[in-house]
């Protein structure tokens, strides 16, 4: 019974021992245990940061990214997009609408009567380039709701090839001058502007939450505390808007609202004309504004964005 019991424990030990060196070698072998990060990961994730922490990196405004795009590489690139959509003149709807001449056209309307989402028939104005490159970045960020099952198109540049491929296809609008880079300060010069931000309509669209309280935006929306502010963005200052009654001191300023002159307002309202009837203290953050501003324009305006400087310090 002893040599029975004594053969079976001598069998359960030399079995772990067998174990635990298999176990150790395929760690060295597999690198398992290895805490290291590999120098070429398994697997990318569009998007991700390949180090946490990581600076974003600046988009050029998509007015330079067209003038060095390539239609045929954007062709290349909407390959993936056949599954859902036809491009050609009097292609069929499919899973998404056909996009024959679709840039300069209606959002969320037309297209032979397909069924847009709510989300994107919420939507004003019009598909330009600043608005499309939007969409393609995220669409489901850019409308929340919609049917767009598309993650987007992380790469600045292939969304530029894809833009200038659609509009090569029916519509061939003239695309929109490069924006001159910011001249680099003298020696010694304090800085006092930074380069210009790309703003994102979807965000400015969460940011200008706050400001519904006063305004709407929507086509047709009535005044209220402040002016309905559709196509604000290009339209003259203090004029217009339904006849609302802006202050004496808003009404001194001469020209449009155009980018910079929209960034110094979001900066600081009573800061731009002291007297204004605008409560709003204004947006310290650069990113916010331009967000903003991409989202007005985006509301029936009139801008290329991608050239105000923002103020190095926001009005307190």
């Amino acid at each position: 019974m002893d040599d029975r019991f004594n053969t079976i424990a001598g069998w359960v030990l030399f079995g772990g021992i067998l174990a635990l060196g298999l176990n150790s070698l395929s760690g060295h072998y597999f690198l398992a245990d290895k805490h290291e990060r590999p120098a070429t990961m398994g697997y990318a994730i569009a998007g991700a940061d390949d180090a946490a922490g990581g600076a974003a990196v600046a988009v050029e405004p998509i007015a330079n990214r067209l003038a060095k795009a390539d239609a045929a590489k954007g062709e290349a690139i909407f390959a993936k997009c056949k599954a859902c959509h036809t491009v050609d003149q009097g292609g069929a709807n499919g899973i998404g609408p056909n996009l024959w001449a679709v840039i300069g056209d209606a959002i969320g309307q037309g297209r032979a009567g397909f069924a847009f989402s709510d989300s994107l028939k919420g939507k004003s104005g019009k598909w330009d380039f600043a608005t499309l490159d939007t969409w393609l970045t995220n669409p489901k960020a850019f409308a929340e709701g919609t049917k767009m099952s598309f993650a987007g198109l992380t790469s600045p540049e292939d969304r530029a090839n894809v833009i200038l491929y659609l509009n090569s296809k029916g519509s061939n609008l003239p695309l929109p001058a490069p924006v001159a880079a910011a001249a680099a300060p003298a020696a010694g010069a304090p800085t006092t502007a930074v380069a210009a931000i790309v703003g994102d309509a979807a965000a400015g669209e969460k940011v200008f939450a706050k400001c519904k309280s006063c305004h709407t935006i929507d086509q047709g929306g009535a005044n209220g505390i402040g002016p309905n502010l559709y196509a604000i963005a290009g339209d003259a200052i203090a004029e217009g808007r339904g006849g609302y009654a802006f202050s004496d001191a808003l009404k001194a300023h001469k020209g449009n609202w155009d980018e910079a002159t929209l960034n110094q307002w979001l900066s600081g309202p009573a800061k731009f004309a002291a007297g204004t009837k605008m409560s709003f203290a204004g947006l310290d953050d650069a990113k916010q504004r331009a967000d903003v501003i991409a989202y007005l324009n985006s509301k029936g305006g009139k801008l290329t964005l991608g050239a105000a400087p923002a103020p190095a310090a926001a009005a307190k």
